[in-house]
């Protein structure tokens, strides 16, 4: 769950890797987007989100978002009841981002979310027609049926890790759920994009306390981990959380292992996570009570490279220059990152220096980039 980063940080680390996905635009008129009339502009303020047409073809769409506000932004298309069709987040003033997203007849809504809060502003839109799914090509069906089984090993740690720690917590065992805290999240954190499609559960869950300014209680891991690391731990009261993140977590399990996903879900995905490290785990954010960003860090660029395996076979037929970069930038990141194991852990993020955390975001920059690729490629006919 990505709410109001630090920004003064974030830009300072990551300004890099913003300016590097300001020009998403590679491929970007091909395919059904191509016949369909171009890319939609969506011209975002603080203000407003005006979205050039409300009107698309089925199949492939590219949205094309320009922030001429002063906050950062995100831009969603939504289906009935809040479920993410895709998503593109920390838009910076001044810079534009490409949406790739699939989406068959049906009525949705765009939205941009100034400052990265609330439910944004928002406007019907409307798909109409038929269009063979990018699923038709038996490549990358092979590629959702991967991804889609990565996940559901995922969720089969997910739930009973989150079942440990919720006996713990309702133990008042704070030794034991301070040591399940980063293990559980280690699962989710992997699939967080998938997720992230189930409208409010992933806050209910994941949250950070800006929960609240969105008229969300502040329930789930986070509100656990506030008590559990607190100048003096007390978990007497969180018996109730304990037992809904639990329900919810099963919930989202049952619905994630059900999911049918678009390849473009897959590449959007892959570049989520890696949006996940640079707004939480490199400017301490996430984890801000605990210090276990770096669980969260690795988990989210695991995730990240399990996306992009599953296009691979795609992705070497079509753009093998991509695959090579890719491959060169994820061992980057894992060389930059190794260096902070402990144990069978992690470092906590408050030991790493400002020249520690501009390595991470260094390699963070040189991957996002090519990442921010692969649904341009994957989106061609």
């Amino acid at each position: 769950m990505r709410t109001t980063p630090l920004l003064a940080l974030a830009v300072g680390l990551l300004g890099g890797s913003l300016a590097a996905c300001s020009d998403d635009s590679g491929t970007g008129g091909s395919g059904s987007a191509a016949a369909a009339g171009g890319p939609i502009a969506v011209k975002a303020s603080d203000t407003a989100c005006e979205v050039a047409r409300n009107t698309t073809a089925a199949g492939t769409s590219v949205f094309s978002v320009t922030n001429g506000g002063n906050k950062v932004t995100e831009f969603y298309v939504y289906a009935a009841g809040d479920r993410v069709m895709g998503e593109v987040e920390n838009i910076a003033p001044g810079l534009s981002r490409e949406l790739h997203v699939e989406l068959p007849a049906g009525s949705y809504e765009t939205a941009c979310k100034p400052g990265m809060i609330g439910k944004g502003i928002r406007a019907a839109f409307t798909v109409s027609g038929s269009a063979a799914p990018l699923t038709a090509d038996a490549k990358l069906a092979d590629a959702t049926a991967s991804y889609s089984r990565y996940v559901k090993s995922q969720t089969a740690a997910l739930l009973p890790k989150t079942e440990e720690f919720v006996a713990a917590v309702k133990a008042g065992d704070v030794a034991k759920a301070k040591a399940l805290f980063p293990v559980a999240r280690t699962y989710w954190e992997r699939i967080e994009p998938v997720a992230e499609i189930f409208g409010d559960l992933d806050p209910k869950i994941d949250g950070r306390e800006e929960v609240i300014e969105e008229g969300m209680p502040f329930t789930g891991f986070h509100r656990i981990e506030k008590d559990l690391w607190a100048a003096k731990p007390d978990i007497s009261k969180d018996g109730p959380i304990a037992d809904q993140l639990l329900a919810d977590v099963k919930e989202i399990v049952a619905k994630a292992n059900a999911e049918k996903l678009s390849p473009l879900q897959l590449a959007n995905g892959a570049k989520e996570l890696l949006d996940e490290v640079a707004t939480g785990k490199i400017t301490g954010e996430e984890d801000r009570y605990s210090h276990t960003d770096l669980w969260d860090f690795n988990a989210n660029l695991e995730g990240s490279k399990a996306a992009i395996a599953s296009l691979r076979p795609v992705l070497e037929e079509r753009d093998p220059a991509l695959v090579k970069t890719l491959d060169t930038e994820f061992a980057n990141v894992d060389a930059a990152l190794s260096v902070h194991r402990a144990g069978d852990g992690w470092k906590l993020h408050t030991q790493l220096s400002k020249a520690d955390l501009k390595t991470l975001s260094d390699a963070i920059n040189a991957l996002a980039e090519p990442v921010s690729q692969v649904a341009a490629v994957v989106s061609k006919k």
